[in-house]
């Protein structure tokens, strides 16, 4: 399978989807607000016993673009999605899709909504094609599976009982399901879980292609370099709140740079407050990187040191995480030795 035959929709596909999403009814949201919710709050439990997962979230999904949602360990990010999508009510606050509610209009909303959950569970006993044909008939307006098949790939599978394929394919499969219906809305819930390199960036060029079409999409994944390529916007959740949101520029700009090296056995010079680990990696974070690694740079030279282990990398979605997610750990567990200066 080459990348052409999985994430570039045949034109007939294209042509299909198009001309079945210009002759639905116009929804009712205001202009480029496709999702709009405000004060989520999702408690389970009560008195002593309640745990609320999601604290006060609002979220905007604009019409054509990609959000990311991504969460740490706990964070609150599956039961903000289930909402969204309208598979249980919100505790406390308000959601529109399309400027309905996703739980009293369902009838509306769910015709024009995908969803691609993190784990299908389809029938193993039925093929490819009977799966398609059975979900076909719960949607609205629904394509061909032979398009469905085109654009994910598995053109040629329709014959094969679903539990014979490859854990990918089976995800391919669940994408196809929530591409039946042509939705205008898609929730993408970790869609390449389980892909091969090849078969993983070609679910990236299904998703641009779909964004070009004019599909919102709302995604969920644990690859980070996922979100980076795909999303306009992303949000990051933790603890039942969102940590931070942007674009990815927006979440990373303010964000220190790392210069990370081996303890080379002689007093450093002055940088920013650097940290040493149990194992003699000094982690130097700064905001002014090219300056400061030259900084180093020059003095490893003038007293003949060669820096082993080196590594200089900008801000990045990555460490923007990590370093969210550090705060429930409450920082580093070898409790770091602080040395050199701050400036």
């Amino acid at each position: 399978m080459n990348r052409t035959e999985y994430g570039t929709p045949d034109p007939g596909a294209e042509r299909s989807y198009e001309t079945s999403a210009a002759t639905r009814p116009a929804a009712s949201a205001p202009a480029n607000d496709v999702i709009s919710a405000r004060g989520l709050r999702r408690t389970y439990g009560q008195g002593k016993d309640a745990f609320e997962a999601v604290r006060g979230v609002d979220i905007d999904v604009a019409e054509g673009e990609v959000f990311a949602l991504l969460g740490t360990n706990g964070a609150g990010k599956t039961s903000t999605l289930d909402i969204l999508e309208g598979l249980t009510a919100p505790s406390a606050g308000d959601v529109r899709v399309f400027g309905l509610d996703p739980r009293r209009d369902r009838a509306q909303v769910r015709a024009q909504v995908g969803i691609m959950l993190q784990s299908g569970g389809l029938p193993a006993e039925l093929t490819v094609g009977e799966t398609l044909e059975m979900w076909r008939g719960t949607c609205t307006a629904p394509t061909t599976a032979e398009v469905v098949l085109a654009q994910v790939g598995l053109t040629g599978r329709a014959d094969v009982r679903v539990g014979s394929l490859s854990g990918g394919e089976r995800r391919r499969v669940d994408m196809a399901c929530a591409l039946l219906g042509q939705p205008r809305l898609l929730f993408l819930d970790e869609p390449t879980t389980g892909l091969d390199p090849e078969s993983r960036r070609g679910t990236w060029q299904l998703l641009a292609d779909l964004k070009a079409a004019g599909v919102t999409m709302v995604l969920t994944t644990h690859y980070l370099d996922e979100a980076e390529a795909l999303a306009d916007r992303i949000a990051i959740m933790h603890k039942g709140t969102i940590a931070r949101r942007g674009t990815l520029r927006d979440i990373v700009d303010g964000h220190p740079a790392r210069i990370v090296f081996d303890h080379p056995g002689l007093p450093l010079p002055p940088l920013p407050t650097a940290v040493v680990d149990a194992g003699e990696r000094v982690t130097v974070s700064t905001h002014d990187l090219q300056g400061h690694l030259l900084e180093l740079l020059g003095w490893a030279g003038g007293h003949g040191i060669r820096l082993a282990g080196l590594d200089a990398r900008a801000a990045s979605l990555e460490s923007v995480f990590l370093d969210i997610a550090a705060e429930s750990a409450g920082g580093s567990v070898d409790e770091p030795q602080l040395i050199g200066a701050t400036r």
